[in-house]
């Protein structure tokens, strides 16, 4: 094939790459920036709510490495994406048919079984597609940023016109765009890889550990954000904001992400000591925005504090990513993506769900966000103690790197 025509196939592939991050991750902002207030109408509590949002990272813990490893198999993430989209389109169609709480909370289990591998199988997607190229992670990834901020604030009056009663209609819409678009992708696999498969090798992930310890010390960061991700919309009603305003939240949420996946695709040294030096700092920063939130007093307040997350969740959701790219080998990429997106995803949302509904309902927001603080604040000690034991592994040489990476 001519080189021209090899450089028009690449950039048909990224444009469809970048399209379809933009509609997915938009359609998951719909269900994440608006059903606790779904939920909230039909009468289900704070508590109720926090337990039905566990349940997502409890069958995630399962269904999470389960698609993984059938993805890394079969190779082929584009596939395991369109069954994972279909899945969770069919299942809230009886969700928004359902108003009874049990009922609900059934249904979502199933749901959850194919939500939970989306954001790691696209990151995947990603990551096989452009390995061995001069494009970068963070250029994909910025346009689901985009499409989480824009669709969110987009949604946010449409909702409030259309009542939250029909949710659907929206969440329906960008969920059928984004399987639509699902098809027009790349396998995933389009390069040959030097390394086989293996069930021993998939195994060797688990003894990473770095790797492992890396994600433990993240369910401390990501135990405060699934909070906030799941109570925000909640706390902006309760502070008398409206619908609209719990979209621009999550536009502020976002809409920095992109500026920041792109700088640090172009300055970020993708070197695993700089970059879990960084992790450090991102973490102090989650620290002082949990303490900022805890002394907010308007939702306004709350929105402006909000676009800390940008360099807060952008910037560990890329060094995470990266890390893991680095440490894990290519064959069981899909499957090191799903334990780091444990970190977000897993036992941290399920503490989430069922602690953060309680402390929020009975100790209030403020003594919430200081919880969340402290807790924070003991990640920060853990990722230095990791930095410091990384060095000297490294400087020994016993530190084992994926022999696939490219920075």
């Amino acid at each position: 094939m001519p080189e021209e025509n090899v450089r028009i196939v690449g950039n048909q592939m990224l444009r469809m790459l970048k399209v379809f991050n933009f509609v997915v991750y938009g359609a998951i902002a719909i269900y994440s920036t608006f059903f606790a207030l779904y939920l909230q109408n039909l009468g289900i509590s704070k508590v109720q709510i926090g337990l039905l949002v566990s349940g997502g990272p409890l069958i995630g813990l399962v269904a999470n490495p389960l698609w993984a490893y059938f993805a890394d198999k079969i190779r082929n993430n584009k596939r395991i994406l369109i069954i994972c989209l279909v899945g969770n389109f069919i299942c809230m169609q009886f969700v928004f048919l359902a108003e009874n709480y049990v009922w609900i909370y059934s249904l979502m289990l199933f749901f959850f079984a194919f939500q939970s591998p989306l954001f790691t199988q696209s990151n995947s997607l990603i990551l096989n597609v452009i390995d061995g190229t001069k494009h970068k992670f963070g250029e994909i990834r910025a346009w689901g940023s985009l499409g989480w901020a824009l669709i969110a604030v987009a949604a946010g009056p449409i909702i409030g016109w259309l009542g939250i009663r029909q949710l659907w209609i929206v969440f329906d819409f960008m969920m059928l765009m984004a399987i639509c678009f699902t098809f027009l992708l790349p396998s995933g696999n389009e390069r040959g890889l030097k390394e086989k498969f293996t069930n021993k090798g998939y195994l060797q992930v688990f003894k990473n550990k770095f790797f492992i310890t890396f994600v433990i010390l993240g369910v401390l960061i990501s135990i405060p954000n699934s909070i906030n991700l799941t109570f925000i919309s909640i706390y902006i009603r309760d502070l008398g904001g409206s619908n609209t305003m719990v979209g621009w939240s999550a536009f502020a949420t976002a809409i920095l992400e992109v500026p920041v996946f792109l700088l640090l695709d172009r300055y970020l040294k993708k070197q695993s000591g700089t970059m879990l030096g960084w992790v450090i700092i991102i973490a102090m920063l989650f620290s002082f925005r949990w303490l900022l939130m805890s002394y907010a007093a308007s939702a306004i307040q709350v929105v402006f504090i909000q676009l800390l997350h940008s360099v807060t969740f952008g910037g560990y959701y890329y060094m995470g990513t990266q890390l893991t790219s680095h440490l894990v080998p290519s064959p069981y990429r899909s499957s090191g993506q799903a334990i780091y997106g444990l970190t977000w995803g897993g036992i941290s949302g399920i503490v989430a769900g069922v602690v953060g509904g309680w402390m929020f309902e009975n100790l209030g927001p403020t003594t919430l966000y200081q919880i969340c603080f402290g807790l924070t604040l003991i990640g920060v000690v853990g990722f230095f103690l990791l930095w410091i034991f990384f060095k000297r592994q490294e400087k020994s040489g016993r530190l084992r790197y994926a022999d696939s990476y490219t920075a």
